[in-house]
């Protein structure tokens, strides 16, 4: 049986090529919201933990943080409708929201096991987010996100080592480096690339 081959043209080859571009490409648009969002969320929780607990004197300043259950709905809707919208999902997206899925079925773990003593938690918490803010910028291939993620790292251990009076600031100060700043230069970066 005799094979026909047809030659393609410059063009024709230009079109798949950028047609398998375009379809391995993240929609940052979507992971700049959950950075913003997320960010802000536990920035404002863990700041208001702490100024509660040192200033105030409330015996349960954490029940700020139950504002995260809400935060995850919100969270899972965007992200429900936003994936209904897209017409084409790509395996870099899967593995991107695997990974926070991930990150969420750790942290709950985390939580239920750690759960009479809450206050040793914060750490670890730190090195999963910063675990999963790696390997998100991995995938999606942007350098701020990386580095994010090794802030998460590095505040994690200095806030081992801080002592109890300073280390309720690790949170807030590791959501700055590892989740607002790319965020918002991811946000930008979506807005110009159109990517």
């Amino acid at each position: 049986m005799e094979t026909m081959e047809k030659e393609m043209t410059g063009e024709e080859s230009l079109k798949i090529i950028t047609e398998m571009i375009n379809k391995t490409k993240t929609n940052i648009g979507q992971g700049s919201f959950h950075l913003l969002f997320w960010g802000w969320l536990i920035f404002l929780c863990s700041i208001s933990d702490f100024i509660l607990a040192r200033f105030s004197g409330m015996a349960h300043s954490y029940y700020v943080w139950f504002l995260v259950i809400p935060g995850i709905f919100v969270s899972m809707v965007y992200g429900f409708v936003k994936g209904r919208k897209a017409t084409v999902h790509t395996y870099a997206e899967r593995l991107y929201m695997w990974t926070w899925i991930g990150f969420l079925a750790a942290f709950v773990s985390l939580f239920i096991i750690h759960s009479k003593s809450m206050a040793s938690v914060g750490q670890y918490i730190l090195v999963l987010a910063g675990f999963a803010t790696f390997v998100s910028g991995i995938i999606i291939r942007f350098r701020p996100l990386i580095f994010g993620g090794i802030s998460f790292w590095v505040i994690a251990v200095a806030v081992s080592l801080a002592g109890p009076s300073i280390a309720p600031l690790g949170m807030p100060l590791a959501v700055i480096t590892g989740y607002l700043i790319p965020g918002y230069m991811l946000k930008n970066r979506a807005g110009h690339d159109k990517v």
